[in-house]
């Protein structure tokens, strides 16, 4: 199961935050952001990007204040970077690892021909 939580915003929109094997061909997660109006739709909007099985039980790992302000200063409301292990940084490139948006880890590579 997915770890993940999410935190509820003065305005009374979320921001839902999961660890999810990454659905690209590497090895590793990836830590999704996504602010939308309640949990059903944030998880909605990264089941209509292609990630069936997503669900949210519990709150075992809440988006930190860090996460929220990256997530609220994007413009897509919707981004990831790769999770480390068991959630300690493992190297300084890591820790400074930039958020990006989600059509980055969607997106398919080009045929080579």
């Amino acid at each position: 199961m997915a770890a993940g939580g999410f935190c509820k915003l003065p305005n009374g929109t979320v921001v839902v935050a999961l660890n999810l094997p990454s659905p690209a061909d590497g090895p590793g997660a990836v830590r999704v952001l996504v602010h939308s109006v309640n949990r059903a739709r944030a998880l909605t909007r990264l089941r209509n990007l292609g990630l069936r099985s997503v669900y949210l039980r519990g709150n075992a790992a809440p988006p930190t204040p860090d996460e929220i302000t990256a997530v609220l200063h994007h413009p897509d409301g919707l981004i990831w970077r790769t999770a480390p292990d068991n959630g300690v940084a493992s190297s300084p490139d890591l820790a400074q690892e930039l958020w990006r948006p989600i059509r980055a880890l969607l997106r398919r590579p080009t045929a080579q021909t």
